[in-house]
């Protein structure tokens, strides 16, 4: 049993990782993105799933780790939880936003890019200071 919770932590971390990573790589393509067109075709193609993805799977495992630990809510638990709550919510208004975004209007775009700035820096904040805590000092 332990070694399968020490699995799952070093799963856990990594998919973490790859979020950061993630987060990182939206912002880059973000920032490189002219049109709103292609921006929107990349996105769905191949950053939405990803992202979908790799916050599916921190959920995925950390609901494993908390089965191995027979269901004990810590704080650390609910507080992992809520930030998994925040960051699906975020995405979906994120994503919201950018449907609704006319192609031909380039001032749409480029609050957008605001907004996703904003949101995808909030992201990235929380799940570092999150990672930083349990990986630190819990």
């Amino acid at each position: 049993m332990e070694q399968m919770y020490s699995m799952g932590v070093t799963i856990h971390a990594i998919v973490v990782l790859l979020l950061i990573f993630a987060i990182v790589v939206n912002m880059v393509v973000l920032y490189q993105a002219d049109e709103s067109e292609n921006y929107k075709r990349l996105r769905s193609i191949t950053l939405l799933p990803l992202n979908s993805m790799l916050i599916a799977a921190l959920i995925f495992t950390g609901a494993i780790m908390m089965a191995a630990k027979h269901l004990e809510f810590s704080a650390e638990n609910i507080i992992m939880i809520v930030v998994s709550v925040l960051l699906i919510s975020k995405e979906v208004r994120r994503s919201k936003r950018l449907k609704h975004i006319d192609d031909d209007e380039e001032m749409d775009f480029i609050s957008y890019k605001k907004f996703a700035y904003k949101i995808m820096s909030f992201e990235l904040v929380v799940v570092l200071l999150v990672s930083i805590w349990m990986w630190f000092f819990a």
